[in-house]
């Protein structure tokens, strides 16, 4: 049974920063291709970031780029979103999936996902 559970959402000021994390299980977690999406109140989920199998790739929205890197970490299952520079319009649910292609940025490529990690930022 695949799971992703991520950790590391909270509360932060404006201008701050989180990272967060994603532990995946259940799956070869370096065949697959892991992405960050979020979700806004009354908004539809978005992507927000993306990495390639290896680590090689990756590919941020226009919104968060130059403020929120992803890495991963094969050999721990793991992959993280390092938020810095937040604003509060970055307030959203995250969620990690997981997509079986080699590099997406499509929602419906994406066969997994987590519960969701709450991110609020205050201004």
């Amino acid at each position: 049974q695949v799971q992703l559970v991520e950790s590391g959402g909270g509360l932060v000021q404006a201008g701050g920063s989180l990272r967060l994390s994603c532990a995946a299980s259940g799956l070869t977690f370096s065949r697959y291709t892991m992405g960050w999406f979020r979700q806004a109140p009354g908004k539809e989920r978005e992507f927000v970031a993306t990495i390639s199998w290896s680590g090689a790739r990756t590919y941020n929205a226009d919104s968060v780029k130059g403020r929120f890197t992803i890495s991963r970490d094969n050999a721990k299952n793991t992959v993280y979103l390092q938020m810095n520079s937040l604003k509060p319009e970055d307030t959203a649910v995250y969620y990690c999936a997981a997509s079986p292609l080699s590099f997406t940025v499509l929602e419906y490529d994406y066969n997994y996902w987590g519960q969701g990690t709450q991110v609020t930022v205050s201004s």
